[in-house]
């Protein structure tokens, strides 16, 4: 416990310094907001409040709290109404014509004239979409409307989108936070310090941002959503962001109650606040509520395909290297047992498509018996050797494999970089294997299965590994166009089976959305692609 509180006196530096800066940019409205003010820290720190730029988990949650799209999704991924009330689709699946809600404005400000606000109409979502789809404006959600081939406004409040072809998921890409509305004027207005002036419609509106250091948004009186109850939402007066780099200073403090969430697993305090089963530990019980649930992200290992190292093209080793280590023993601990062991397919546990039975299951033997089979192919007695990058936070699961594997015969070398030279390397095809992870953009399982086709090579695409099937690609591109759901699950499955018999990749786990709060919050509920909404949170 003592190197929780070394820090006690800085740490209570950092509390009143946030204090001070909260109440220093809420105006007195002779009411008390001390107890509804919302208090996490974003340790990644936040590049931009554009929605055109919520690229990332950390600008994606400040972003939610802001702006509203025309669909969005519940924590069960049901598409749901947002601004748009209802919907309608045509047979052949093209035309999708959104009907708008009338009583949705946007935040308040001084271009907007004389009544400071104004109704979002139909054009605003045309202006929207055409700067998130312009060059000039090199948004990096200008993808998730690539399948569109035009644009109608009919009236104020009918809204018309039509593709180029049929494709399924169109909704779900709809609730990204890059397909939000945001005012021309304002827009115009601040151009491209749009970024830090940001104005939208959402529960919250901004206040202040002192970079690295403090963000700020208040409550949006004008919010267009309601309670069960017909009380206008959010409840919460005002959250506040901080920005402590270090995830240990961010547990810190959380523990003195200076903060009311935090969010993940990390090594530098996971046996501190959770037993070895996973659970909370006893002496956390009486002031630390626990969250978890699935997480539409697949940790793995990935084999560049088209590498020229002997190793790396054999199915035998590939496959060697997937039986040779046992999941269930790494993430009890490595990982407190929070994560989904990962003997399925790629697609993750919590969509549909997904499949327990396609996986490798530690088979100490049988890998053995693939690299005898290998050395006995290639007439080789030493012991067959693979290089493996990762950064330092995934170094103790690459150490983990790599003792598993020296029993089987396979030696493995662990290259530690920074993330943003394997994330280069990765792109670029300068790794045989590489240590990755993929979140889900969107959740269908065919954002996932887009790692596997050959016209996604990386750098212009997501295949990473440059796997290329014939017979893949022809049932990708089925159920591209595939309405039918039933149907479309099916074609998923069977490209996962096809993954995994090929070995590209070895599946490590699925992670868990895992979220520790405060006692005294209340409706932070919890959802598998771990969007931070705080619509409906209470601070008691």
């Amino acid at each position: 416990m003592a190197k929780y509180s070394k820090s006690l006196l800085y740490n209570k530096a950092i509390a009143l310094t946030t204090l001070f800066f909260i109440y220093g940019c809420i105006h007195n409205d002779n009411s008390s907001i001390e107890g509804q003010v919302f208090r996490y820290n974003e340790h990644k720190n936040i590049t931009s409040l554009d929605p055109a730029f919520a690229k990332d988990n950390a600008n994606i949650w400040a972003v939610n709290q802001l702006f509203n799209g025309l669909v969005e999704m519940d924590d069960h991924m049901k598409i749901i109404p947002s601004i748009a009330k209802k919907w309608d689709i045509s047979e052949n699946g093209t035309l999708y014509t959104f009907y708008l809600r009338k009583d949705v404005y946007f935040h308040s400000h001084e271009k907007f004239g004389v009544n400071s606000t104004r109704l979002v109409n139909a054009a605003d979502f045309e202006f929207s979409f055409k700067r998130l789809m312009d060059p000039k404006v090199a948004s990096p959600g200008g993808w998730v409307l690539k399948n569109v081939k035009e644009f109608s406004v009919i009236g104020s409040d009918k809204f018309k989108i039509k593709l180029k072809k049929p494709f399924a998921s169109f909704l779900e890409l709809l609730t990204m936070k890059y397909c939000s509305v945001v005012p021309k004027e304002i827009v115009d207005y601040y151009g491209a310090d749009f970024r830090d002036n940001p104005v939208g419609t959402g529960p919250f509106f901004f206040k202040n941002w002192s970079e690295n250091n403090k963000l700020v948004f208040r409550k949006n009186k004008k919010y267009f959503e309601t309670d069960e109850e017909g009380k206008r939402l959010p409840y919460l007066e005002a959250v506040a962001i901080t920005f402590l780099p270090e995830k240990q200073s961010e547990y810190s403090q959380f523990i003195q109650g200076n903060i009311d969430f935090i969010s993940g697993l990390d090594a530098t305090y996971k046996d501190h606040i959770l037993n070895p089963y996973g659970l909370l530990q006893n002496k956390h019980l009486k002031e630390i509520n626990m969250i978890r649930g699935p997480y539409l992200n697949t940790e793995y290992l990935g084999f560049f395909m088209d590498s020229d190292v002997d190793e790396v093209q054999s199915g035998l080793l590939r496959q060697a290297f997937n039986y040779g280590f046992d999941r269930k023993k790494m993430i009890k601990y490595l990982r407190n047992n929070i994560g989904n062991v990962g003997e399925g397919g790629f697609i993750p546990k919590g969509l549909p498509g997904f499949n327990s039975n396609i996986g490798f299951k530690y088979n100490p033997e049988k890998a053995k018996g693939l690299v005898d089979e290998y050395k006995k192919l290639n007439k080789k007695n030493s012991i067959p050797s693979l290089i493996v990058e990762t950064t330092e936070n995934y170094l103790s699961f690459c150490e983990f494999i790599q003792r598993s594997l020296l029993d089987i015969g396979l030696k493995m070398t662990i290259n530690v970089m920074p993330g943003s030279a394997l994330k280069s390397a990765k792109a670029n095809g300068k790794t045989n294997i590489f240590r990755a992870s993929w979140v889900a953009d969107y959740p269908d399982a065919q954002n996932y299965l887009s790692l596997f086709y050959s016209k996604n090579f990386a750098p212009n695409g997501p295949n990473y590994t440059h796997f290329k099937n014939d017979n893949f690609d022809i049932l990708y591109e089925s159920a591209m166009v595939e309405t039918n759901d039933s149907l479309r699950i099916k074609l998923y499955k069977k490209m996962d089976k096809i993954v995994m018999r090929e070995t590209p990749i070895v599946v490590l786990f699925y992670d868990e959305v895992l979220r520790f709060t405060q006692k005294n919050i209340e409706g932070l509920g919890i959802n598998p692609t771990n969007l931070l909404d705080l619509r409906k949170v209470k601070k008691n």
